[in-house]
């Protein structure tokens, strides 16, 4: 069964201030045999699921959000690298446009090319702002979009490019300082960002203690994206 209304409801926790945990699952490293144990094992606090990766084979992210929907009613969002990870059978999908880079494969190429799979489903469409922040490491993001991310010393830069992405009417703004980053988004700009966004503001990348998920959340974070650090706790 789906979730219905995803961003409403997310729109109404932020409301309540309440915080948001979403655990981030790449198909192409995940065990589908060990789905009942993975989401038995999730942070009681988790909120909703991410699903994509930068790389995944044609079909293993639609097997992946089915074998889950069998097990969790928490709703399950599309985190695409490629128009090719997009499946009904998710609650929504996070229409992302990568606003830190130059390349118009990001900025517009992915998206046109995702109507068609989009137009004939049922499927909850959110745009989203996507920045990648430079967190200390070569990220697969960077790699697969063939972009530079912006350097954490640039926050007025970090800050503006938020902001266009907010009078380019996306309605959730995700920094991201990469899966694996040696260095999380640091909270004194997650917090100039959430000043001037009046949006629902995602934080993901290099956050793997509970002292560096409360210092997303004490700066302005409305949800924090944890992946690999999760994933390690399972292995």
């Amino acid at each position: 069964m789906k979730y219905q209304n995803v961003y409403s409801a997310i729109l109404d926790a932020v409301s309540l201030r309440k915080k948001l945990l979403a655990i981030l699952v790449d198909p192409d490293k995940f065990d589908l045999d060990r789905v009942p144990e993975f989401l038995r094992n999730l942070p009681s606090r988790t909120t909703h699921i991410f699903v994509g990766g930068s790389s995944v084979p044609f079909g293993l992210t639609e097997k992946v959000v089915e074998a889950m929907k069998l097990y969790t009613a928490k709703p399950i969002i599309l985190f695409p690298g490629d128009v090719s990870q997009i499946t009904a059978a998710a609650d929504a999908l996070l229409f992302l446009t990568l606003f830190s880079g130059d390349n118009p494969e990001y900025l517009v190429g992915q998206q046109v090319k995702a109507v068609k799979i989009l137009r004939p489903i049922d499927l909850e469409v959110i745009p989203t702002g996507y920045l990648l922040i430079d967190g200390g490491i070569h990220s697969a993001v960077a790699a697969v979009t063939k972009t530079r991310p912006i350097p954490q010393e640039e926050v007025r830069r970090i800050v503006d490019t938020s902001v266009a992405a907010r009078l380019s009417g996306k309605k959730l703004i995700y920094l991201e300082a990469g899966s694996g980053a040696r260095n999380m988004v640091k909270p004194e700009i997650i917090s100039e960002v959430k000043k001037e966004i009046n949006l629902p503001l995602i934080v993901g990348g290099g956050i793997r203690t509970e002292g560096q998920l409360e210092a997303a959340y004490n700066a302005g974070a409305d949800m924090v994206v944890m992946g690999t650090a999760f994933e390690k706790t399972q292995e």
